[in-house]
C-alpha cells in the first residue's frame, strides 16, 4: 500500500512539475519567437561594406518600409523585458508618449565625448532606431570622455564600438553604424529615410556647417552641439537658438558661415556654454619636442590635429542635455528652456522701481503691484526674454540687450486687473502710452495675432504659479 502511494505521489508531482514548466515555456516562447523574428529582420541582410576605405557593418536600410518598422517597434514595447527596462520612462512620459519615442528614428553624427553620451541615453530611453555616423576611431586619450568605449575598443571605428556595446544594452533597437564622413557626396545616404531628429555633434566647422545647411534645406529637425572643450562649469550650459549662443568661438564661426554661404541666421537650436574657454589649443609638437605644422599630419583635410584640453564631464553633460531635449521633443512633453538673458540683479531692481512709479502715476497707488523683484525677474526673463512684447521675434543679446533694457518697463496687460505675474507685459517707453490708451478688447479685435501671443504667454505664468 505504501509503495502505491509513493508511485501516485511521484506521478502527481511529475505531472504538476510538467504543467508548471509547460506554462512557463508557453509564456516565454512568444517573446523568444518575437525577438528572434525581429533579430532576423534586423540582421538578415547585414553585410560588411567598405566606406571611405573602412569596413563597417551596415544593416540594409532597403529591407525596411515605414509600416514594418512601426510594427516591429510597437511589438517590442509589448515585450515584458522591454517594458520593464523602460518602466521609469513610461511612468515619466506616459505610455503613449513613450510609444512615440520608441517609434522614432534619430541620426547622431559625431560619436566622440558629446555624441556617444547623447546616443547612449537615446538608446537607454527606448529610441527604436539609431543611425550612428563617424569616420574616426577610438583612441586611448578619448577614454576620458567616451560613453562606453573601453581599452579593448582602442583602434576600432567609433560607430562600430557604439553598435557593439549598444546591442548589449538594448538589443531590440535597430542600430545602423556608418564609418563615414558627412559631406555633399554622402548627404543623401545619411539623411534619407525621414529621420525624426538629427544630432550634430561634429567639431569641424566645414562639416558642421554643411550638415546644418542640409538639415534646414530638407526640413529636418536638428540640434547642434557647440564647443564643449576647455570648459569646466556645468551650470553655464544652455539650449538656445544659434543666434543667441554667445561666448563660444565655434558658434561665432558657424553663425558667420551659415549666414554668408547659405543665408541662414537663426532657427537652429544649439547646446552651448556661456563660459569662456579656460585654455587654448595646445601646440602641435613632434616626438623630438619641436613645434611643427599640424596640417602636415592631417588624415582628412580641414580637420584639426592639435589637441583641445577637455575635462570629460563637460562633453558628457552636453550629450545628456542633447538627449533630454530630443526626448522631450519626440514625446511631445512641453519644456521651456531657460532664455539667454544677460541681465543682473540691478536691472531687475530698476524695472521693479519703474513699475512702482508708473503705477503711482497712472493709478495713484502702488497697492495693486503684486510682484517683488524675484517675480519681476521671472516675468522679464522667463516670459518676455528681456525684450518688448512687441519685439519677440528679435534676438538681441549681449551689449545690445543691456542697452535695450534702458528703454523697457513693465505695465499691466489688462488695466482692470492688478499688476501680478500673469498680467504684466514688457514694453518700450514709446509703446507704453499707446498701450495705456487702448483696451484688451480693442487689441483682440484689431491685433488678434498679438493678442493670442500675449494671452498664451500669460497663461504660462498662471500655470507656473498655480493661479
Amino acid at each position: 500500500m505504501g509503495e502505491k502511494v509513493k508511485q501516485w505521489l511521484l506521478i502527481g508531482g511529475g505531472a504538476l512539475l510538467g504543467s508548471i514548466s509547460t506554462m512557463a515555456l508557453l509564456k516565454l516562447f512568444p517573446r523568444l519567437f518575437q525577438n528572434l523574428q525581429m533579430t532576423n529582420m534586423t540582421y538578415s541582410r547585414s553585410t560588411p561594406s567598405k566606406i571611405n576605405g573602412q569596413e563597417s557593418l551596415l544593416r540594409g536600410r532597403e529591407q525596411y518600409d515605414g509600416l514594418s518598422e512601426t510594427l516591429i517597434m510597437s511589438n517590442f514595447m509589448q515585450d515584458e523585458v522591454v517594458s520593464e527596462q523602460l518602466t521609469r520612462n513610461i511612468q515619466f512620459f506616459g505610455i503613449e508618449s513613450q510609444q512615440k519615442v520608441t517609434e522614432s528614428f534619430v541620426v547622431v553624427i559625431g560619436l566622440g565625448g558629446v555624441g556617444s553620451h547623447a546616443a547612449s541615453m537615446l538608446l537607454r530611453s527606448g529610441v527604436g532606431r539609431l543611425l550612428l555616423v563617424d569616420f574616426d576611431q577610438v583612441s586611448l586619450s578619448s577614454l576620458n570622455r567616451h560613453a562606453v568605449a573601453a581599452r579593448d575598443d582602442v583602434g576600432i571605428p567609433k560607430a562600430l564600438c557604439l553598435q557593439k556595446h549598444f546591442s548589449l544594452i538594448f538589443p531590440e533597437c535597430q542600430i545602423e553604424a556608418r564609418v563615414q564622413l558627412f559631406d555633399e557626396s554622402t548627404e543623401e545616404e545619411i539623411l534619407s529615410g525621414q529621420p525624426d531628429f538629427v544630432l550634430d555633434c561634429i567639431d569641424n566647422i566645414d562639416t558642421k556647417v554643411a550638415l546644418l545647411a542640409a538639415c534646414v534645406r530638407r526640413g529636418l529637425r536638428v540640434l547642434s552641439a557647440m564647443g564643449a572643450g576647455a570648459r569646466a562649469d556645468p551650470t553655464r550650459i544652455r539650449i538656445a537658438d544659434l543666434r543667441e549662443s554667445t561666448n563660444d568661438p565655434l558658434s561665432r564661426s558657424v553663425r558667420y558661415r551659415l549666414r554668408k554661404d547659405y543665408g541662414i541666421s537663426s532657427g537652429i537650436p544649439t547646446v552651448f556654454s556661456l563660459e569662456k574657454p579656460k585654455v587654448k589649443l595646445l601646440p602641435f609638437k613632434s616626438p623630438s619636442g619641436e613645434e611643427e605644422n599640424p596640417s602636415d599630419y592631417q588624415i582628412v583635410p580641414g580637420f584639426r590635429v592639435r589637441i583641445i584640453p577637455v575635462m570629460g564631464t563637460i562633453p558628457a553633460i552636453f550629450g545628456q542635455v542633447m538627449a533630454s531635449y530630443v526626448l522631450t521633443q519626440l514625446s511631445g512633453l512641453p519644456v521651456h528652456t531657460e532664455p539667454v538673458v544677460n541681465l543682473d540683479l540691478d536691472h531687475y531692481l530698476v524695472l521693479h522701481q519703474r513699475l512702482l512709479e508708473h503705477e503711482e502715476l497712472v493709478y495713484g497707488s502702488t497697492t495693486q503691484v503684486l510682484v517683488d523683484v524675484e517675480e519681476v525677474m521671472y516675468v522679464v526673463k522667463e516670459l518676455w526674454h528681456g525684450r518688448s512684447a512687441r519685439d519677440q521675434s528679435e534676438k538681441e543679446v549681449g551689449r545690445k540687450m543691456w542697452r535695450s533694457v534702458n528703454e523697457l518697463m513693465l505695465v499691466r496687460w489688462d488695466k482692470a486687473k492688478p499688476a501680478g505675474v500673469s498680467n504684466l507685459i514688457l514694453l518700450k517707453f514709446k509703446e507704453v502710452d499707446e498701450h495705456e490708451s487702448t483696451t484688451v478688447d480693442a487689441i483682440k479685435e484689431n491685433e488678434p495675432e498679438f493678442y493670442n501671443m500675449v494671452t498664451q504667454v500669460l497663461r504660462r505664468a498662471e500655470k507656473d504659479f498655480a493661479l
